[in-house]
């Protein structure tokens, strides 16, 4: 037994920042493409919804609370996007310069990094790796203003919903379909750990010998266990 402690050196953490976005444009077999570098990444907000309560009453009294399905929800800002996430807010580039709206719009797999700080080394102390897969964006407002003697650049945003892809893993097969997947770096601190988490960066993020993919969350498994 022991004493609860709070705060101790090294344990007050704390996340902040985004960046290293990625997008993985789905192709029309439900593959996804080679990853492109998301620049002017500014925001990620994830806001999931559903899991709703429900009381079911019987005796005179509460039986059993149920819970409904949860719904992944996120949105994306930026103060740009790569020309391959055109299709996916429904443009068609007809040629170089020229772009037709309202489009049919296509699926996409997201994946960006956020840093995880604490108070001995700061936002240095780790970080974490948020991978989204079945994207779809909505519509987004964008609001052209005259130049003045402050100027702001234009930030983009989507909101994007999406839809969950099954784990078939032999083992992991109770688990519900997921969209949506978190790697905390702070918790892969063996010298083995570690090396599985590189080589899954490296596939995430692109090497020198290979280009920028996207893992299923079989793989992902494979891959960390």
């Amino acid at each position: 037994m022991a004493k609860l402690v709070w705060d101790q050196v090294g344990e007050k953490l704390f996340e902040i920042g985004t960046d290293h976005g990625v997008l993985f444009v789905q192709n029309a077999d439900g593959t996804y493409g080679n990853g492109v570098a998301w620049n002017g990444l500014t925001a990620f907000t994830e806001s999931p919804s559903g899991a709703e309560k429900t009381d079911l009453w019987a005796d005179n009294i509460k039986y059993v609370s149920l819970r409904s399905a949860e719904d992944y929800g996120a949105t994306i800002e930026a103060y740009t996007y790569p020309d391959e996430f055109k299709p996916c807010i429904g443009e068609a580039e007809i040629v170089a310069g020229l772009n037709f709206g309202q489009q049919a719009r296509k699926a996409f797999g997201f994946v960006c990094r956020t840093n995880v700080g604490n108070d001995t080394e700061m936002e240095s102390h780790g970080y974490k790796i948020h991978i989204v897969y079945g994207c779809t964006a909505s519509p987004s407002e964008r609001a052209y203003q005259t130049i003045n003697d402050s100027p702001e650049a234009i930030t983009f945003s989507w909101e994007i919903s999406s839809t969950p892809v099954p784990i078939t893993k032999e083992g992991y097969t109770n688990m519900k379909p997921t969209a949506s997947i978190t790697i905390d770096s702070t918790k892969f601190t063996e010298t083995a750990a570690k090396a599985k988490l590189t080589a899954l960066e490296d596939q995430l993020f692109g090497s020198t010998n290979a280009d920028a993919t996207l893992p299923t969350p079989d793989e992902i498994i494979t891959a960390l266990s």
